[in-house]
């Protein structure tokens, strides 16, 4: 609910610069100046458009407004801060806060604050402050590690986080969570607001926010209504939505006449990978020269801003971009959005729809281009939840330790500091409100020495405590070094793929690489490649006289959220709804119905068919491709210790298909929930996944530095280094708190997990294994991309057509034996 029923009054010099502009002050923007003067931290939950900036500055611009100061002097020092994800929104947020303080004629100096700001406007910074200051959490963790920062902050009033929901559930969170604690003891009376347009369970972001995590303490304020946005589904010219792909070529003509058609449309792609080709394939089609740009954070940040200056003074047509412009810059002359394949969550997609118009009293117009039959009816789900104004979003989680061991840090730079009131203050933030006694003891430790396998040398000696039982740094120097690495964003890594005689056959992203072992085969090149070795950021290979086992991997995907999929599954139970679908997807489910199961939420399906010689099984876990990606490599492992003799897999959201040399009779064996305590564990230590999470989780923590005076380790260096020490620790002190801290990430981010054990408890409870003649309707999707993942393009299309058509002819032939080729059907748990 909102804070106040009544607005209240606002400083008369600032509803005058409203009514000049002939704007009106909305609810939520009084009610977020009625939480401030009532003393209360608050949440901003409103569309995007709705003036969330403006109302989240509004208690600054009315602290500095002459008829409340009353003949005082404005306030001096830093009074506000600003947090957002994006260095770009910062100076986004400058450019449009500094025009109501010319106009309105306040004294406040607005400055920002990030990596690119130069040195000696950051030294000015810290002892002659702006009155509000914009900047990211990792600047601000960084001005925390000052001396100065005792007298910078005492005076601050007010801390506003922007799009809270991006980054408050991940590690980025963590580091902002523990920098409120800080600032909230420094400035007991500081005010927190965090401002969002996509939030799915404001409680949450409310608890993460206050202090303690006493929900009381922050108000609720929501945006009002806006115009409802318009979302279509754009279908091919006949009415046949493809059976495989995500690049969605077919589109292509169409998309340009829309673009033709329109003053300015963003093209929203989910990976660069797509944005590049989406981007190229625009071009050869533009026989007008239109202006059509892209933006992608794989470009140079000189590339970015120019294009950012050239879309904000409406010289393109057209912009391609991936989720570097989902927190949007406010670009207001946006007239449509156009989201190219399925958008994976309905916040991400309303985020996306946002961009257009960007005015509240407007309805924002997208069209969503879906690729495949499964992506329209992800995109249908995501449209429908647009539509009753549903949100979907990440979860919390407990806070990372390497992150807690980099603030400690950042803590003892700016002054020593006592164990249990440096503890107290860390688990106020709720993140970290689990840390007991016992886990800050063995953080200290680490800090102070590296961990028990690595205090004999002295470089991992940081801190120290002394006799009055406060801990200082061993050496000045090492505050230089920790400002030097700090941080939470890592660039991906990239591995290069050779042959033993040292020929390099291309690179792969790291995060593909990581869940290799030796013996594992992949797809590369257009080559079947068997894994030698994985060292010093290279991959050893050999060809392979076998197929492929693992599919080849082209990029980070983002993740199908719960919500989304729970909507799709639905979906399937819905016949009576399959009407509204165009003629071919409402017969793909008719005769995968006939012939099949149809996937439910509380029951997993299986089904095994032969094809090509070959012996099928697709799982229908609609857990995202993550966890399906880390269940191929699981079954296929337990396959072989089982004899069942598998040659591969291939995973998508909805789906994982596993083949071999035999049949699976019994699904139900292989997806035992013991494999999470076996298998699971033996394939993230024997492959390089707990390597890669060590490197990232040491990096963070300080443990290895990237950077010394004057030079950056390479990628490899720091690979080397990290390599080196996670030996050590593994063999000679395994439950070292930065093992446990890379076991965290595994599981979370890089294996999904959680979606895995749900998986894998459905399947123990309900489970049905319809055993088939041939393929089936609804496998034709992830069959035909078997291969095929990473090569949307050219003539791999026209065969990927071809065997589309193949595979769907087989699939849709319904008089095929009796009961359309249906052998038998087994139900487990009913």
């Amino acid at each position: 609910m909102s804070t106040s029923k009544k607005i209240p009054a606002i400083p008369p010099e600032i509803a005058d610069w409203f009514a000049v502009r002939e704007w009106r002050v909305r609810r939520h923007q009084a009610d977020m100046l009625a939480a401030s003067d009532a003393g209360r931290h608050a949440l901003l939950v409103a569309d995007t458009g709705a003036g969330k900036t403006l109302a989240g500055f509004l208690p600054t611009l009315a602290d500095f407004a002459p008829s409340r100061l009353a003949g005082a002097p404005p306030p001096e020092g830093l009074h506000t801060l600003y947090v957002s994800p994006l260095k770009a929104l910062a100076h986004d947020v400058q450019r449009n806060l500094l025009a109501p303080i010319e106009e309105i004629g306040l004294s406040i100096r607005v400055e920002t604050r990030s990596g690119d700001t130069p040195s000696d406007r950051k030294k000015r910074q810290r002892t002659k402050p702006p009155h509000v200051l914009l900047t990211t959490p990792e600047s601000l963790s960084l001005l925390l590690s000052y001396p100065e920062s005792f007298d910078l902050f005492a005076g601050l009033k007010r801390v506003v986080i922007d799009e809270v929901h991006a980054f408050a559930t991940g590690k980025r969170g963590d580091l902002l969570a523990l920098a409120l604690s800080r600032l909230q003891a420094i400035a007991p009376d500081m005010q927190r607001a965090a401002l969002s347009a996509t939030v799915a369970e404001p409680e949450g972001f409310r608890e993460w926010l206050a202090p303690w995590g006493d929900i009381d303490e922050v108000a609720l304020v929501e945006g009002e209504q806006g115009a409802e946005p318009e979302v279509e589904i754009l279908l091919p010219d006949e009415e046949r939505v493809p059976w495989g792909g995500h690049a969605a070529t077919w589109a292509i003509p169409q998309l340009y006449e829309l673009i033709k058609a329109n003053r300015t449309t963003l093209v929203f792609t989910n990976t660069r990978f797509l944005a590049e080709y989406t981007f190229q394939n625009l071009w050869d089609v533009n026989e007008d020269k239109l202006s059509i740009g892209i933006h992608h954070g794989s470009l140079s940040k000189e590339a970015r801003r120019k294009v950012e200056g050239a879309m904000a003074r409406g010289e393109l047509r057209a912009l391609v971009a991936t989720a570097s412009l989902d927190l949007g810059v406010d670009w207001g002359d946006i007239d449509l959005v156009v989201q190219m394949g399925a958008p994976k969550g309905s916040s991400r997609l309303l985020q996306r729809i946002g961009r257009a118009n960007h005015r509240l009293d407007q309805p924002s117009r997208a069209i969503l281009v879906p690729g495949n039959r499964f992506e329209f009816l992800e995109a249908t789900a995501a449209k429908e939840a647009v539509d009753e104004g549903q949100r979907d979003g990440e979860d919390f989680r407990p806070g990372g330790l390497d992150v807690l061991a980099q603030h400690v840090m950042a803590c003892v730079c700016a002054a020593p500091f006592r164990e249990d009131e440096l503890l107290a203050e860390i688990r106020s933030a709720l993140p970290y409100a689990w840390v007991d006694a016992e886990v800050w003891r063995r953080v200290l430790h680490f800090v102070e020495t590296g961990g028990y396998a690595l205090k004999a040398y002295d470089r991992f000696r940081r801190i120290v405590r002394e006799r009055t039982g406060q801990w200082r740094l061993t050496h000045p120097d090492h505050a230089a070094r920790h400002r030097l690495n700090a941080g939470i964003i890592l660039d991906a890594e990239m591995l290069d793929v050779r042959f033993r005689n040292g020929r390099s056959l291309g690179r792969v992203e790291e995060r593909f690489a990581a869940s290799l072992s030796p013996g594992d085969t992949f797809a590369f090149a257009g080559t079947s490649l068997e894994v030698e070795r994985i060292k010093d950021m290279e991959i050893t290979v050999r060809a392979s006289k076998h197929s492929a086992m693992i599919p080849s991997y082209g990029g980070a995907r983002l993740p199908l959220t719960t919500h989304l999929a729970g909507r799709v599954r639905a979906m399937l139970l819905d016949s009576a709804g399959w009407a509204r679908f165009p003629d071919d997807v409402r017969e793909w489910l008719e005769v995968q119905d006939w012939r099949s199961e149809m996937p439910s939420p509380d029951r997993l399906l299986v089904e095994s068919f032969p094809h090509g010689q070959r012996e099928y099984s697709v799982y229908y876990t609609f857990a995202g491709w993550n966890a399906n990606q880390s269940l191929g490599m699981l079954i296929t492992q337990r396959m072989e210790s089982r004899g069942l003799q598998p040659l591969g897999f291939n995973a998508n959201d909805y789906c994982l298909a596993v083949w071999g040399l035999k049949p699976v009779d019994d699904p139900a064996s292989l997806l035992s929930p013991d494999i999470l305590d076996d298998e699971f564990v033996d394939w993230v230590q024997n492959s390089h996944l707990l390597r890669r999470a060590f490197r990232e989780v040491a990096v963070i923590s300080g443990l290895v530095e990237r950077q010394h005076p004057g030079k950056r380790k390479s990628g490899k260096q720091v690979t080397f280094s990290t390599d080196l020490i996670y030996d050590v620790l593994r063999k000679y002190e395994p439950d070292h708190v930065l093992i446990e801290a890379a076991w965290a990430d595994a599981k979370t981010r890089m294996t999904d997990i959680g979606r895995l054990a749900e998986v894998l408890e459905t399947a123990a409870e309900r489970l049905c294994h319809v055993e088939l003649d041939r393929v089936s309707p609804l496998a034709v999707p992830v069959m035909v991309m078997i291969g095929r993942e990473n090569t949307p393009q050219g003539s791999a299309d026209d065969e990927l057509l071809l065997e589309a058509e193949s595979l769907a002819g087989q699939a849709m032939t319904p008089e095929r034996g009796e009961g359309g080729g249906r052998k038998r059907a087994r139900r487990l748990g009913d």
